[in-house]
């Protein structure tokens, strides 16, 4: 007996070398709205952009690392209020800028209509959101080719999602000259968020055969290049493998979403400052020792990834990120013990906890024995 499966996902993606050239023909004569950083290297890549095409008709670019409800609210008040609707977006930046640009999508009827909506965990209505170009520079959430965007409020402690089949984007344009430049710590911290987004959409109810595919291809490739690019940032070579391993990671997730690490790795970042990609990182291994026995495409993609023995393939990832600087314990990250336990108990409440197939009590038990807590 075969199991049912599906698989979805519809973004026409553009990926190579001078990619970037394309955009021009993308853009054609639409009126357009350009979501990107205030940086030189960005406003270079404007000015590229508004002499190949034409200029935007609005800019912004005043774009948080995590889009942060104190600052998304005036974007979509300056976006909206603009005469004349926007026939395009297109995003230039990292999942930050490609996130608000989603957010920014959403708004039609106002930031506090939205957020009613995201609050309650349904976005729905008259959505009819300008379609949306993403063209990422760097390597690590995947945001081009997924349907949703991370929205963060710092006062009130919360992350929120933002979730609808409208805001996939159109194109995604993946130029890996473009992630040349990007410092190590960036580079290291978008990757290890791919590494966790292929191994998460792995270990997850909603998991598939095409998306299991994805992610062993996404994290193969990245624990075996992201620290070979660490030591050479300027290796082009090397950048378009990074970039090829997370869109892949994106691919695979965009139809499972992700599952516990990243419900753990929320109030991590909001409390302590940790950098996304290491608060939803550093846990990989003890969930991965914490995973039941497995059958059918799961299993065989950890086996491939980490072989038969679980504890020896957990042994292996432990070592990868420790290799890359990643400490691999609650208290690395200022977190005691009393938090940490609490923080792993109310992972398991939320929406990405619920996608994992382990139990609490097996990553519990896992967590006192490796030292994660």
């Amino acid at each position: 007996m075969t199991h049912s499966w599906s698989y979805h996902n519809p973004v026409d993606v553009r990926f190579g070398g001078d990619a970037i050239a394309t955009l021009a023909e993308c853009i054609g004569t639409a009126r357009y709205a350009l979501v990107t950083y205030d940086e030189p290297y960005f406003a270079g890549l404007t000015g590229q952009l508004t002499k190949a095409a034409h200029a935007p008709a609005i800019t912004v670019n005043d774009v948080l690392p995590n889009p942060d409800c104190s600052n998304l609210k005036a974007q979509i008040d300056r976006f909206w209020g603009l005469q004349g609707a926007m026939d395009l977006i297109v995003a230039i930046g990292g999942g930050s800028v490609i996130d608000t640009a989603k957010v920014l999508a959403a708004g039609r009827h106002g930031f506090d209509a939205l957020m009613t909506q995201v609050r309650a965990g349904v976005v729905s209505g008259d959505l009819s959101p300008p379609p949306l170009i993403a063209v990422p520079t760097t390597a690590g959430t995947g945001s081009e080719v997924t349907c949703w965007a991370t929205i963060w409020d710092e006062a009130e402690g919360a992350k929120y999602s933002l979730a609808h089949v409208d805001f996939y984007p159109r194109t995604a344009v993946v130029d890996p000259a473009l992630m040349l430049g990007k410092s190590r710590e960036l580079t290291r911290t978008t990757g290890l968020d791919a590494l966790s987004h292929a191994l998460e959409s792995i270990w997850n109810k909603n998991a598939n055969p095409v998306s299991a595919r994805h992610a062993v291809f996404a994290a193969r490739t990245i624990l075996r290049d992201l620290p070979k690019l660490l030591s050479s940032p300027d290796d082009l070579p090397l950048r378009a493998s990074m970039a090829e391993a997370a869109l892949s990671a994106g691919l695979a997730f965009s139809n499972t979403k992700t599952a516990i690490a990243h419900n753990i790795s929320y109030p991590v970042t909001l409390r302590y400052g940790v950098a996304h990609g290491i608060a939803c990182s550093f846990t990989l291994p003890t969930i991965l020792r914490s995973l039941p026995p497995l059958c059918g495409f799961r299993d065989t993609a950890l086996d491939e990834l980490f072989g038969q023995e679980r504890n020896a393939g957990a042994d292996q990832l432990a070592a990868a990120l420790r290799g890359m600087g990643v400490g691999l314990s609650f208290k690395d990250y200022g977190v005691d013990r009393p938090e940490a336990e609490a923080i792993i108990e109310d992972a398991f409440l939320g929406q990405r906890g619920k996608n994992f197939i382990g139990t609490k009590y097996a990553l519990f038990a896992a967590a006192q024995g490796d030292g994660l807590i």
